[in-house]
């Protein structure tokens, strides 16, 4: 079977003939296109789906390495933080060593007679010259630095004992037998506490006496017990205004309660002298001194001090 098909042009008519092949062709084809287009979508879009899932597993991989990260960095923080912690506590204990150096000199400056302008413990030294940077490139691990600050803080720590084994040397030169603790801390008035357990006078609990009281008329003498050099003035809490005289030997004697101080920090006093002016200042009830001795930094009853004979 076949048609055929007559076109009129300006050179005549003209015929097209289409066989059945040409027909069947034409009606695979046409069915077939929709199939093929069908099979072309899908692969197209099975494609792109592939696509969108490595990249959510970039994605996802990205975020896993951003918090690995985000956790070695505050890791790296928190001992960077460590690390300064104990660095700030070496400092301090460097500083305190420091302050009881300059505060020794200046005490042994003044027993000795040395002019202050001379020895000012309160300003750093003089220092300078011109130095190799060049030759200080190597780097210093955090193992070594800790070590030069050990070893800085034993050299102070020498030093401050050295220090105060000479203002011992100092003090029995200048002061004698007049270091000798003994007698009271006043001259006119009575002792109303004693060392040692007691009923706390706000509370009305038991509580520990660390001295001795001695109570009299507000504005009368406080008196050292023995010569020294004054250590500290000021405030303190429980204490009010203090006086605090050191006496050689890891001997020290506190007085407390003072309505006003008659001596200032790094004086030398003589056995007798007036300190202060008993007051009612700080934890006080009435007008007294609070007296205390101590021994290497330990608080010890001075009941037995008050009591003894002075040497001549």
């Amino acid at each position: 079977m076949s048609f055929t098909i007559l076109q009129r042009s300006r050179h005549g008519i003209r015929s097209l003939k289409v066989t059945k092949a040409v027909i069947v062709c034409a009606a695979v084809f046409a069915l077939a296109l929709p199939i093929v287009t069908a099979v072309v979508g899908y692969q197209y879009a099975k494609y792109q789906g592939h696509l969108a899932d490595v990249d959510q597993t970039t994605i996802e991989n990205w975020r896993q390495q951003l918090s690995e990260q985000k956790a070695s960095l505050n890791k790296a923080k928190a001992t960077s933080q460590k690390q300064l912690n104990a660095l700030m506590a070496r400092l301090g204990i460097m500083q305190a060593h420091v302050r009881r150096l300059d505060a020794a000199g200046a005490r042994i400056a003044n027993v000795a007679g040395i002019d202050a302008k001379e020895f000012n413990f309160s300003v750093p030294p003089a220092i300078g010259g011109p130095e190799e940077l060049d030759e200080l490139k190597e780097q210093v691990s955090d193992g070594e630095f800790f070590n030069l600050l050990d070893e800085l803080s034993s050299q102070l720590l020498s030093k401050e004992q050295q220090l105060s084994a000479l203002e011992s040397l100092v003090l029995d030169k200048q002061i004698g037998v007049e270091r000798y603790i003994s007698g009271r801390p006043i001259t006119k008035g009575w002792m109303s506490s004693f060392y040692g357990r007691r009923t706390d006078p706000f509370s009305g609990r038991p509580a520990w006496h660390a001295g001795l009281d001695f109570a009299g008329k507000e504005g009368s003498p406080v008196v050292a017990t023995a010569a020294g050099v004054v250590t500290f003035v000021g405030d303190r809490y429980g204490y009010g205004l203090l006086v605090e005289i050191s006496h050689g030997d890891g001997f020290v004697t506190r007085y407390g309660h003072n309505k006003e101080a008659t001596v200032k920090v790094g004086e030398v006093v003589s056995k007798g002298q007036q300190v202060a002016a008993m007051g009612n200042s700080g934890r006080s009830t009435g007008a007294h001194v609070h007296y205390e001795i101590l021994k290497d930094g330990k608080q010890i009853n001075p009941l037995r001090y008050v009591n003894r004979k002075s040497k001549s």
